[in-house]
């Protein structure tokens, strides 16, 4: 039987991010399959020298406030066009946490966000349907989210902002395809379109500018 064929999206941003925990580099990309997130991608904005935000005392010992970092608040495209089935706001963009303690303190709190659901790991989030598939982007900022359960999205609309709402350790964006975002959802692989070029996943890593 051959693989599924992958759900091809548009880049939903512009300018310039890298990628973390993407599937073309391992499945599952985030180390689990809950809220099938097998083949789910993060991507952080970063200035012209790659960084996310500058280093600072919070980054090395302690933690960071989110306006701190470049990407925080840049607009959030739709990834192609469907029909907004979920929204979730109002979840606080918490502190970022870069250094090495704030980061062990924050993973043993893990599985209360997983008891938490949907909302407790994506945070502000949209889930857009179409041709039977959820597309899910996460993290969003708090108050930012756009669109209704209902509306009709095209692919390039604005829909948010990037924010560190849920399970997010400095602003991000967390794209995914699935068939749920409930616990036991199941992960479907995702390409993005590219002008000139096959879809592709880009590596962990790589620096995407749109």
């Amino acid at each position: 039987m051959s693989a599924q064929p992958p759900v091809e999206l548009v880049l939903p941003f512009t300018g310039r991010w890298i990628v973390q925990h993407s599937p073309a580099s391992r499945v599952p990309s985030h180390g689990t399959e809950l809220f099938g997130s097998s083949h789910a991608i993060d991507f952080v904005p970063v200035d012209a020298n790659d960084r996310s935000a500058p280093r600072s005392l919070g980054s090395v010992f302690g933690t960071e406030p989110p306006d701190a970092f470049v990407g925080f608040g840049r607009a959030i495209l739709a990834p192609l066009s469907g029909e907004v089935v979920r929204v979730h706001d109002g979840e606080a963009d918490h502190v970022a946490r870069r250094s090495m303690g704030a980061q062990l303190g924050y993973a043993l709190t893990q599985r209360s966000r997983i008891r938490g659901g949907a909302p407790a790991i994506a945070g502000n989030h949209i889930v857009i349907r179409s041709d039977g598939a959820l597309v899910l982007l996460a993290h969003l900022r708090a108050g930012s989210v756009r669109p209704r359960p209902g509306d009709r999205v095209d692919a390039g609309d604005a829909i948010g902002e990037c924010g560190n709402s849920g399970n997010s350790t400095e602003p991000h964006l967390h794209v995914q395809v699935s068939d749920s975002i409930e616990r036991n959802g199941r992960g479907v692989p995702l390409a993005f379109l590219r002008a000139g070029a096959p879809a592709w996943v880009p590596l962990n890593g790589e620096i995407v500018v749109v």
